[in-house]
């Protein structure tokens, strides 16, 4: 059975190699220089920044999948993006293994139903075309296009993409 919860302190270091591991298929896809920014985000403690949720989905006692919500009004991007009015859905990561079970949607899921609870309208994400299968599952939720709050990481030309999601 799929359980969702908040992560322990002592499981952070676990869930961000995960997301590294999570995210390495993308390697072959992208530029040296996108990944080793990519990889630095994914591992940084920016998920550690206060209100921040960090979420994990357990099947069977092990740790799956994770997510981290940012509250609105904070600096999810480490300066890249301004301050969203609205929660943001940052580094979402699946085990490889454990894929095709719908735990990205549930973690998805789960961070609206927070985020609607606070009262809130919308939801953010941002994420990258190299990201096939991610943009494929956002697109199908109904997360739509905010190109104005789109930003290039790297300067190499591949601009991660902002989506919201009207909640209310």
């Amino acid at each position: 059975m799929l359980n969702i919860r908040n992560a322990l302190k002592e499981e952070v270091a676990f869930i961000r190699e995960q997301r590294v591991l999570a995210y390495s298929e993308h390697v072959k896809s992208i530029p040296l220089d996108h990944w080793n920014a990519l990889k630095s985000s994914l591992s940084s403690d920016a998920d550690s920044q206060p209100g921040v949720e960090l979420i994990v989905a357990e099947l069977n006692g092990e740790i799956v999948g994770s997510v981290a919500l940012f509250p609105a009004k904070t600096d999810a991007y480490e300066g890249l993006v301004e301050e969203l009015d609205y929660p943001e859905i940052r580094v979402l990561a699946v085990s490889p293994k454990a894929r095709g079970k719908g735990i990205a949607s549930r973690l998805i899921t789960e961070c609206i139903e927070r985020s609607q609870a606070k009262g809130f309208d919308s939801i953010g994400l941002h994420t990258g075309d190299f990201m096939e299968d991610a943009m494929k599952l956002y697109k199908r939720m109904g997360f739509q296009r905010l190109p104005q709050h789109d930003f290039e990481p790297a300067n190499d030309g591949i601009i991660v993409k902002a989506f919201r999601l009207h909640i209310k």
